[in-house]
């Protein structure tokens, strides 16, 4: 019998804790990880006032140096920690899989200088558009369509860019290139990009509206990856007949390996909380896993260094948390956590490798405190326990010192 017969994990995208043990292994704009604190930068810089995931533990977290503005509770509601992550790498798909049990031990490939000749040609083959080359490198998604948006409306030329990540984008104004024809040449895309050396993690297709100078990406963001190599924590419960609800880009994560029930992409993180609200009451949820991403943090704040609104919107998630809290039953287990970091103040503007915060609440718990740090994948291995499946690659899991 489930010690909870509902669990539901909330990844807070690029919400890090302080940087890994590792971390200068890893760069930034050619400045290594090692100084990067998403949290610990933005409650220093701008102020972070979080009192409901402080109530569960949040400031209680162990770091060198505490949360500035994040007290330690007392007697906190729920228990905490931080995770650090065994996989190669510090993108979404790397944090989540390893989430779900997986060790990435082989990076996805990254094009620093743009995609080769090679790639560009064929996908303008298959389109029947040019691209622009002088958009081919990494590149801010919004600094990319107010710098060639216009050149896109008079030429119909397709905008391919990346970014520090193994992704590949392609930007199109809604109304020069169709949604359907932008998400044809993104599944071929996805086709030619299976194999080193071009292994992709993600092929995103980023539409926008409006006109020079104010450019807007709208909802009609698809995402579209490759699926895992070896079973995750998802598939085991699927497999098990266990329900598993995926909010927001999860389903995209994972290509829909292991989930069951898609509650579709996020407009917003509040549009996300909304429909992960309406997951917990659906009458036919009675025992299983949702699973949910709140992508604003990275996509909105994050990767362009903007600590103020990156504050703003923790703020946002903080305020709503006891709606969610409301929405459980006795036995659910509430998890936040996050699947790396992207300090807003840090150099560049892309990931950064940090632990993640991991804070977990049910309103059955007797008792509360700190749980050692472990790693990403004990998420899954606790998950995997709970439901009596076997767990995935990697993770031991802490399930005995939730009560």
């Amino acid at each position: 019998m489930s010690k909870f017969k509902r669990m539901h994990l909330v990844v807070l995208d690029s919400v890090g804790i302080g940087a890994a043990p590792d971390a200068n292994n890893f760069v930034n704009a050619g400045v290594p990880d090692g100084a990067s604190d998403t949290l610990g930068h933005i409650s220093k810089t701008v102020g972070l006032n979080v009192p409901n995931m402080a109530k569960i533990g949040l400031g209680n977290i162990p770091r060198e140096v505490p949360l500035k503005t994040v007290p330690a509770e007392s007697n906190p509601t729920g228990y905490a920690t931080k995770l650090q992550e065994v996989s190669l790498g510090k993108d979404t798909m790397t944090g989540h899989w390893e989430i779900m049990g997986l060790n990435i031990t082989e990076p996805f490939d990254t094009f620093w200088n743009g995609f080769p000749e090679e790639i560009i040609t064929k996908i303008e083959e298959f389109s029947g558009r040019k691209v622009i080359r002088e958009a081919n490198k990494p590149y801010s998604g919004t600094a990319v369509i107010d710098d060639f948006g216009p050149r896109q409306m008079e030429t119909g030329e397709l905008i391919i860019y990346t970014s520090a990540d193994p992704v590949l984008q392609i930007a199109a104004h809604e109304d020069i290139i169709p949604l359907d024809e932008l998400y044809r040449i993104c599944e071929y895309a996805r086709s030619i990009t299976l194999e080193r050396p071009a292994l992709l993690g993600r092929i995103i297709a980023r539409p926008y509206v409006g006109e020079p100078g104010n450019f807007t990406r709208t909802a009609n963001r698809r995402d579209l990856a490759v699926s895992p190599f070896a079973p995750t924590v998802l598939d085991k419960l699927n497999e098990a007949g266990i329900d598993t609800y995926a909010v927001g880009k999860i389903n995209d994560i994972f290509n829909g390996a292991g989930i069951n029930h898609d509650m579709g992409h996020n407009k917003s993180n509040s549009h996300g909380m909304d429909t992960l609200i309406k997951t917990m009451g659906l009458p036919e949820f009675q025992e299983g896993f949702s699973f949910t991403n709140l992508v604003d943090f990275d996509a909105l704040y994050g990767h362009r260094r903007n600590a103020h609104g990156y504050r703003d919107c923790l703020h946002e998630f903080d305020e709503r948390l006891p709606e969610i809290i409301a929405a459980m039953r006795e036995d659910d287990l509430l998890m936040i956590t996050a699947d790396h970091g992207n300090d807003p103040t840090y150099a560049g503007t892309d990931h950064t490798r940090e632990y993640i915060p991991f804070l977990a609440y049910s309103p059955s718990f007797k008792g509360n405190g700190v749980i050692p740090v472990g790693h990403f994948s004990d998420i899954s291995a606790t998950i995997a326990e709970n439901f009596g499946v076997e767990k995935a690659m990697i993770g031991e899991s802490f399930l005995d010192k939730l009560n």
